[in-house]
């Protein structure tokens, strides 16, 4: 382990146990940890899973987007690594610091991609270029969701762990989440929980201007959530854990964008950007707590009507896990926002 890589690690530790303080849990409360937008990072992952043990949660629920954004081209030219960041060339030629490079990339979220100039060319040049890189993207998603699994497995007994896909997740990992003895996949579906909650759950979101994967029109995706929450018993204690937040809930401000996708004015210009839909659903079931995320600067917890909404936000490109801690005493008690 490298000097930054050894702050970094003490730096999670500090912040963790700071926000951890005074969170002790009473006897016969159900604890529950939420986190989202982990977007690819193993080191988001693996604190997500040890959050049972450090936070003594009961229940661990894993929002939207889990999936990275990018591939991370590396040429091995024999002799030496190379690679291209922010249009600077650079260069590894010891064994031992190109396996922590490989760590810190998969840590926050890129899937690093080792090829020999041969084939380099190739996914530069061949007519086929775009289809061959979409296949290799779409592979890396799937193995690094195998490894976390794996992990899980190592790692927990008998404490449920719920995953929900996100807008930006492609539709060919749900197979790989599926396959895990450890981890439910929960898109669309309603399960119980203790203390007498049902969990209603979905990662679809209205549109984006980026057209992910699962999004769709406002009307649709009421159409799709109500018919989810049809399956809850007692919206007296129902959970909503919908990856896109409600609309104008201090939970959806983004930076204003230009025609061509840029932030305005430096990303100080902020919009609410979330969906009308969820937030009438919302409005008219008043669940105790609502789960979301999709927009990663928007951490906070707010009420609307009778219900607790929360955003942990993500800062998973600093290798940093955010969540949110709720006991169920039965009544919903959120216990605070975390970092670490």
């Amino acid at each position: 382990m490298g000097v930054i890589s050894s702050i970094k690690e003490k730096l999670n530790q500090e912040t963790t146990s700071d926000e951890a303080a005074g969170m002790e849990k009473d006897p016969g409360v159900t604890r529950l940890f939420f986190a989202t937008d982990v977007h690819g990072s193993s080191a988001c992952w693996r604190k997500f899973v040890n959050s049972a043990d450090f936070y003594d949660a009961d229940v661990l629920v894993l929002g939207g987007d889990t999936t990275g954004k990018a591939i991370f081209p590396i040429v091995d030219e024999g002799d030496r690594y190379t690679y291209t960041r922010q249009g600077d060339e650079h260069t590894i030629d010891d064994d031992e610091e190109f396996d922590e490079f490989l760590d810190s990339l998969e840590d926050t979220g890129y899937y690093p991609y080792v090829m020999d100039e041969a084939e380099y060319e190739q996914l530069q040049n061949a007519d086929d270029a775009e289809e061959r890189q979409n296949e290799i993207f779409l592979t890396k998603m799937q193995e690094r969701i195998r490894e976390w699994v794996e992990f899980a497995e190592g790692k927990l007994d008998d404490t449920p762990v719920y995953a929900c896909p996100g807008n930006d997740d492609p539709f060919e990992i749900d197979e790989v989440w599926e396959s895990s003895d450890v981890v439910d996949l929960v898109e669309g579906e309603v399960v119980d929980l203790p203390q007498g909650y049902q969990m209603a759950s979905t990662g679809w979101t209205h549109p984006t201007p980026w057209d992910t994967d699962r999004e769709e029109p406002e009307d649709e995706l009421r159409e799709r959530i109500e018919g989810i929450v049809s399956g809850i018993d007692d919206y007296d204690r129902a959970i909503f854990n919908f990856h896109e937040p409600p609309y104008d809930s201090q939970l959806d401000e983004a930076p204003e964008l230009d025609e061509d996708l840029r932030p305005k004015f430096g990303a100080q210009s902020t919009e609410p950007v979330g969906s009308e839909a969820i937030r009438e659903i919302i409005e008219e079931y008043q669940p105790p707590l609502s789960l979301h995320g999709h927009i990663h600067e928007s951490r906070g917890h707010t009420k609307i009507g009778d219900t607790d909404a929360i955003n942990p936000g993500s800062v998973y490109s600093e290798a940093s896990l955010q969540g949110a801690i709720v006991d169920l005493r039965p009544e919903v008690d959120v216990v605070g926002l975390v970092r670490g």
